[in-house]
C-alpha cells in the first residue's frame, strides 16, 4: 500500500475552527473548537498544538486542504489565506474543497442531499450520488423550492459542520487541479459597484 501524503485540513467556514492531520498510514487526529468569531487569533496556535501532539513540524506537511464555502465571508478568507500561505511556504499543493461537498463526506454510503439555511428564506442545496460525488452543482434556492427538490428516501444533512477527518482523507487522494483554493460564495456579493457615483475617466 502506497503511503498517503501527510495532509492538513482546515475548516473555518462555519462557527467552528476545525483542523485535522492525516498521517501517511491513514490515521487522523482532529482538533475542533466552537467559535463564532476570532478564528484568525487562534488558528496558528491550535495548529501548532495539533502538530506538536503528533510529533510533527510544518516541514512534514505534504498537502493542505481548506473549505471554500459557502460560509462566513470572514471565516472563509481566514482559512483560505492560512492554507495558501502555508502552501507557498512549503511548496505543496493546496486544495479548495467546496463546503457542501465537504459536508457530504460525513454521510454514509449512498445518495445524500445537503441543504443549509442561507437566510433570507433561501437555502444552499446540492445532491450527491454518494459522499463527495456531486450530481448537481451547488444552488441557491428559495427554501420551499429546495425542500420540494429533495428526492424521497434520500438522507438530508442540514447542519454546516464538516467531518474534518473525512475531508483530510478525501483531499489526500483528490486531484489538486480539480479543487483550486478559491472562495465559492454561491450567492452573489451584497456589495455592488456604484456606477452612478463613479468619476468619469478623462479621455487620453
Amino acid at each position: 500500500m502506497t503511503d498517503l501524503p501527510v495532509t492538513l485540513a482546515i475548516d473555518t467556514a462555519a462557527p467552528r475552527l476545525q483542523l485535522a492531520l492525516l498521517h501517511a498510514d491513514g490515521q487522523t487526529d482532529a482538533m475542533v473548537e466552537d467559535i463564532a468569531k476570532g478564528h484568525a487569533e487562534i488558528l496558528f496556535d491550535r495548529l501548532n498544538a495539533l502538530l506538536a501532539r503528533n510529533g510533527l513540524g510544518y516541514q512534514a506537511l505534504e498537502r493542505i486542504a481548506v473549505t471554500t464555502g459557502p460560509g462566513s465571508f470572514t471565516g472563509l478568507r481566514i482559512g483560505l489565506s492560512a492554507a495558501r500561505g502555508l502552501g507557498v511556504a512549503r511548496k505543496v499543493p493546496v486544495l479548495g474543497i467546496p463546503s457542501l461537498l465537504a459536508i457530504s463526506l460525513g454521510a454514509g454510503p449512498g445518495p445524500v442531499a445537503v441543504l443549509l439555511d442561507a437566510r433570507r428564506g433561501e437555502a444552499y442545496f446540492e445532491l450527491f450520488a454518494g459522499p463527495g460525488m456531486p450530481t448537481t452543482g451547488p444552488e441557491l434556492l428559495p427554501m420551499e423550492a429546495a425542500r420540494a427538490a429533495l428526492p424521497a428516501d434520500v438522507p438530508v444533512i442540514e447542519h454546516p459542520f464538516v467531518d474534518i477527518g473525512a475531508m483530510a482523507r478525501f483531499a489526500a487522494s483528490a486531484d489538486p487541479a480539480q479543487f483550486p483554493p478559491h472562495a465559492s460564495y454561491v450567492r452573489d456579493a451584497d456589495a455592488k459597484p456604484q456606477d452612478a457615483a463613479r468619476i468619469p475617466r478623462r479621455a487620453p
